[in-house]
């Protein structure tokens, strides 16, 4: 088969690969229907996630079919069209019984793509299948469903619950690239008074609008400013950070109001500065974050009777061969105004095992 193959910072090819096979009985093989990009994908090809080695195909989200599970493998089978978690849970350990699974201890965790081969493929092997993928209902088209595998869950658990967004608050997000503008669709769950957006692309904040954002401001432009004087210089009751770099988390910490929330999504490549000579008195609660991907059956149905604006943030699409073109107009989203790429999402009228 094919995939997309990391080769270390700045070096990548779509090309030929082993095909994946059943390793372990928990394990399933699906062949990828729709696949997309991540922001992550794009920090790995950075050298910021040292430990992506080279050699591994790249991706944590895609919807497809199963075509071959082990024997343990209990909740789909081949033929069904499922949606893949960007976080695999072996629902054993410590971690997986509270629901932590982005922290799993038992061969889970974000692996897909990090510590072993990932989705962006025309095959790929999911371990402990029963947790990590999702029957999808036929309703839900691909291209909607595969936002669901990371950004939409991640927005909503890692930025909006860990928040404490609630009905009244001013909640202000950095960065409007796909995960803040999930976190804004999500955040209007619980009534904020306003949401405002920050970002340096004029394009990104008029989709921010789109989504729901009462106002925007250009990070160039003061926004601190901005907040303060739509909250009397209290500041925001919930500052979003969905960027990773140090500029706009220190951006964050001084736009939150005292007794407010950071809740940091972005990842991060590089140090930032944590100025406790201003925060310690301030009651600020600051948590970080990898997804769990709990929330991800919800937002399934939510998905599914149209509650989710997911069609809003794809922008482009592609076959899945053309995976590298695919990459440079994601990571050039200034120029090309891109917010999700979608690569695949044809149906198909067949289901065929992978040659041996």
């Amino acid at each position: 088969m094919k995939g997309f193959v990391f080769h270390g910072p700045g070096q990548s090819a779509w090309e030929e690969v082993p095909d994946p096979a059943v390793n372990e009985p928990t394990d399933a093989i699906v062949r990828v229907g729709a696949v997309t990009i991540c922001g992550t994908d794009l920090h790995i090809l950075k050298g910021d996630v040292p430990e992506v080695r080279p050699g591994t195909v790249l991706g944590h989200e895609a919807v497809g079919e199963i075509v071959e599970v082990g024997s343990d493998v209990l909740s789909v089978r081949p033929g069904d069209r499922v949606l893949i978690s960007c976080i695999s849970a072996c629902g054993r350990c410590r971690y997986c019984r509270d629901g932590s699974y982005g922290q799993c201890r038992g061969g889970g965790g974000w692996i897909l793509g990090h510590l072993i081969d990932g989705t962006q493929a025309e095959y790929v092997r999911v371990p402990h299948a029963d947790l990590s993928v999702h029957a999808l209902p036929s309703a839900l088209d691909s291209k909607d469903a595969v936002l669901l595998a990371d950004i939409f869950p991640t927005s909503y658990e890692v930025g909006v619950l860990n928040g404490r967004v609630r009905p009244g608050d001013t909640v202000a997000v950095v960065g409007a690239g796909p995960i803040g503008l999930a976190a804004i669709a999500t955040a209007q769950l619980f009534a904020p008074e306003r949401i405002v957006a920050v970002d340096l692309a004029a394009s990104r904040l008029e989709a921010a609008k789109r989504l729901g954002a009462d106002a925007v401001a250009d990070a160039r432009e003061d926004p601190e400013r901005l907040i303060a004087d739509l909250t009397d210089g209290l500041g925001a009751d919930v500052v979003i950070e969905a960027v990773g770099v140090p500029e706009s988390f220190e951006l964050c910490t001084r736009m939150v109001r005292p007794g407010g929330h950071v809740a940091n999504v972005g990842v991060h490549g590089k140090p930032a500065t944590l100025h406790l000579e201003d925060l310690w008195i301030k009651n600020v609660t600051i948590t970080t974050g990898l997804v769990d991907t709990y929330s991800t059956p919800t937002l399934l149905r939510m998905a599914t009777a149209g509650r989710l604006p997911t069609a809003q943030l794809v922008t482009h699409t592609f076959p899945l061969d053309r995976m590298a073109e695919a990459y440079d107009v994601f990571a050039r989203a200034a120029d090309t105004g891109a917010l999700k790429v979608v690569l695949g999402g044809q149906p198909h009228d067949e289901v065929a095992l992978p040659a041996a």
